[in-house]
């Protein structure tokens, strides 16, 4: 009798954390589902793309209508189907947990990090904690990389509408890339550098989308912008900006000037083309662009909150 009712006790437990579990993966599939229709809302075709969109997940609800009346029966697809939901489970249930544990530990390797050092351009990393970052360095990355970072939610969507409909001279014939490509904000930059690889697919932007929503419900702006700031990659095979401040300027990140900082964030969109040393004609120029994005941006009073002031302005 004892050994039953310990069993009862914990099964309930187990049953519950496995509720939880798929509740969480179902809100955020919708979320996922939610943020494509969103994107085709601002698309020349998105009629089109929404009709295929719903097509795609009628037949998906038609598949799972045909399991519980039909194939459920059958022991075989029983078993499989089982054994795949199982796996998705468990495999998110340890996607949240790392989650949740990066909100107050780096991320051990990424596979950015990962690949650099691998495909032999190396790996110089320092994390450093937020209090031992520039002023100037959290500033600089705000005004050259997403300026409306305290307020939106992790998606700009005003600027995925206008990399949706570019200008004539800049539609590129060549490729089409995937719903909001080019309009990442620094939510979905930590997103993508932290949990995922580097690439332009439908597939990875979905995932990109998943990600960028449990950093901005789990971790908040600051955590966002620490995590941003230690991780991505900032030269060849130069990871955080206390690795580009060693190697650029020989000083740590806590004694970037204005200008320094600049000119690191300048080189965020190829790290590995726009060199900071020797600088490049590109960093040159957008760096200027940049300090005075700092200068328009720095009386921001939700800037501030995130920035942290008392790290003091030099």
């Amino acid at each position: 009798m004892a050994k039953q009712s310990t069993g009862n006790t914990a099964s309930p437990l187990r049953l519950w954390l496995k509720r939880m579990v798929l509740l969480s993966l179902a809100v955020q599939v919708l979320f996922v589902i939610y943020f494509f229709f969103k994107v085709t809302a601002h698309m020349p075709d998105g009629n089109s793309t929404r009709i295929k969109l719903g097509l795609a997940l009628l037949f998906l609800i038609v598949l799972i209508v045909v399991y519980f009346l039909r194939w459920k029966k059958i022991k075989l697809i029983r078993t499989i189907v089982a054994t795949g939901l199982r796996f998705l489970l468990y495999a998110h249930a340890a996607m949240l947990l790392y989650i949740f544990l990066l909100k107050w530990v780096n991320p051990p390797i990424t596979l950015t990090q990962l690949g650099s050092w691998i495909s032999g351009h190396g790996l110089k990393r320092d994390y450093v904690s937020y209090n031992n970052i520039s002023y100037n360095a959290k500033l600089a990355v705000i005004g050259g990389e997403d300026q409306t970072f305290p307020d939106h939610n992790g998606f700009d969507w005003n600027a995925i509408k206008k990399s949706l409909n570019p200008s004539k001279k800049k539609k590129n014939k060549t490729r089409k890339l995937p719903p909001g490509a080019g309009a990442s904000t620094i939510s979905q930059q930590v997103a993508k550098n932290v949990f995922l690889w580097q690439g332009k697919s439908h597939f990875r932007k979905g995932l990109e989308a998943y990600f960028t929503f449990m950093i901005e419900t789990v971790w908040g702006k600051k955590r966002i912008l620490d995590v941003y700031l230690n991780c991505i990659e900032m030269g060849d095979g130069i990871f955080g900006i206390e690795a580009a401040a060693q190697s650029y300027f020989n000083k740590p990140a806590s004694a970037l000037t204005r200008k320094e900082a600049a000119m690191i964030a300048a080189c965020f969109p190829n790290p590995k083309r726009y060199t900071v040393q020797p600088v490049s004609a590109f960093v040159a120029a957008k760096s200027g662009w940049i300090v005075t994005q700092m200068n328009n941006i720095e009386s921001d009073e939700d800037i501030q909150e995130i920035i942290n002031p008392g790290a003091g302005k030099r």
